[in-house]
């Protein structure tokens, strides 16, 4: 299979494009960087086409473009975002957003036995923190289990999040895991991210890197997660960066800060009150949404129904219907811009324990086979496919589409699938 890719990252002060050609097993990279956060706008483009002059590939040949989706600074997100969507709507083809945290982690020689944290300067003695796990030994096609994804945290509390949630990662991966760090807030802030003598340091994996984005982009190219370039869009944990003015007059003096990390999230039970919002939400992330109505019913008939809030904002929500022997979970949301910051997986564990502490085997539900991002959701916390519902779902114009059906027992201790 051939497949020539190009891949773009400027989350950081870095301004990298990588061109990946795959031709029979043979991989070959190519690179180009530049130092300079104030030029990448002007940079990429050249660099790129310096690439494929170099490898007598006309843009008309590429298969894919690929960029660094952050988080990171907000310009050079920006950026490389904008600059893979003109390349691929110019030359039709599909785009591969790829969590920059991700691409530092690939960087790392670990082992399944590693924990690999990534911490990332956000400024502010804030970083973006993210931890993955290698499933097998370090390869171009690692399988990857992420543990955390992208999320904002104070430099002070790294440290001790990371140890608190040290067992649950281990209970995950079914084996005692050790932290391995990589990213540039390890030296950026020293002093408040101190940390144990037994925790390793991963050598030189300090940012990401053009070539480790099209690495991994090869690999969401081989199991078909291209997006439309319309629906490419950077990866945002920081909601904003400054106050208000009318903010600044309450007192709300210095910058936003990130949110205390330790303090639990806990969903609250579902009320008439929710709805407006509830509803609102579905409508935003569902192509065939629930109505009021369906809601309606699901209170009224006793099924567990949760919400999740941010700052009071709603952020998700989930409803389950409790059989004899399992749980069925009806609906799960979270709201598109709070994607990837480990809020899906809280309701899911929160649904996990209440069918748990009513004595229940296991949790089973729906998902369509399109919706790849939420199988592969699914997958990484232990749920395996056990059947098909035909025609189950309703799709474009007039049609029906099939419903993988997936379960989780709790007395299996295998997690996902190979």
């Amino acid at each position: 299979m051939e497949l020539n890719l190009l891949a773009l990252e400027t989350s950081s002060s870095r301004c990298g494009v990588a061109l990946l050609r795959a031709v029979d097993g043979r991989l070959d990279i190519r690179v180009r960087e530049h130092e300079g956060a104030q030029e990448h706008a002007e940079r990429l483009l050249p660099m790129a086409d310096e690439l494929l002059a170099e490898a007598g590939i006309p843009p008309s040949d590429l298969h894919a473009v690929a960029f660094g989706q952050g988080p990171g600074g907000f310009t050079g997100l920006r950026v490389a975002c904008g600059v893979a969507q003109g390349m691929a709507l110019g030359l039709g083809i599909p785009v591969l957003p790829i969590v920059s945290h991700q691409a530092v982690a690939a960087e790392v020689a670990g082992t399944p036995a590693d924990a690999i944290v990534v911490a990332l300067d956000a400024r502010m003695n804030e970083v973006y923190l993210a931890v993955y796990r290698r499933r097998d030994a370090a390869g171009e096609d690692s399988v990857w289990d992420t543990l955390q994804a992208p999320m904002l945290i104070a430099a002070a509390e790294v440290v001790p999040w990371t140890a608190h949630h040290l067992p649950n990662w281990s209970a995950q991966a079914g084996q005692p895991l050790e932290p391995l760090l990589a990213g540039d807030a390890w030296e950026a802030y020293p002093a408040d991210m101190r940390c144990p003598a037994q925790w390793r340091r991963a050598g030189d994996a300090q940012r990401p890197q053009a070539a480790s984005v099209a690495r991994l982009a090869r690999l969401g190219w081989l199991r078909g997660e291209t997006v439309a370039p319309e629906l490419a869009a950077p990866l945002y944990v920081r909601d904003k960066v400054a106050f208000t003015t009318a903010e600044r007059l309450r007192g709300e003096g210095g910058n936003p800060k990130a949110q205390p990390s330790l303090a639990p999230q806990i969903p609250q039970a579902m009320t008439q009150a929710d709805l407006d919002e509830v509803v609102a939400l579905e409508a935003h992330v569902q192509s065939f949404p629930w109505t009021r109505g369906n809601f309606t019913d699901a209170l009224a008939a006793g099924y567990g129904a949760w919400t999740l809030r941010r700052e009071g904002r709603l952020a998700g929500f989930a409803i389950l219907m409790f059989a004899p022997d399992v749980a069925h979970l009806l609906v799960i949301a979270v709201a598109r811009d709070l994607h990837r910051q480990g809020l899906g997986g809280v309701l899911l564990d929160w649904c996990e324990q209440q069918a748990r502490e009513r004595g229940l085997e296991g949790l089973l539900l729906e998902v369509r086979p399109s919706n790849t991002s939420a199988i592969s959701f699914y997958k990484r916390h232990g749920y395996l496919q056990i059947g098909v519902r035909r025609a189950y779902y309703p799709a474009e114009k007039g049609g029906r589409e099939d419903a993988l059906v997936m379960q989780k027992r709790f007395g299996d201790t295998g997690g996902g699938p190979a």
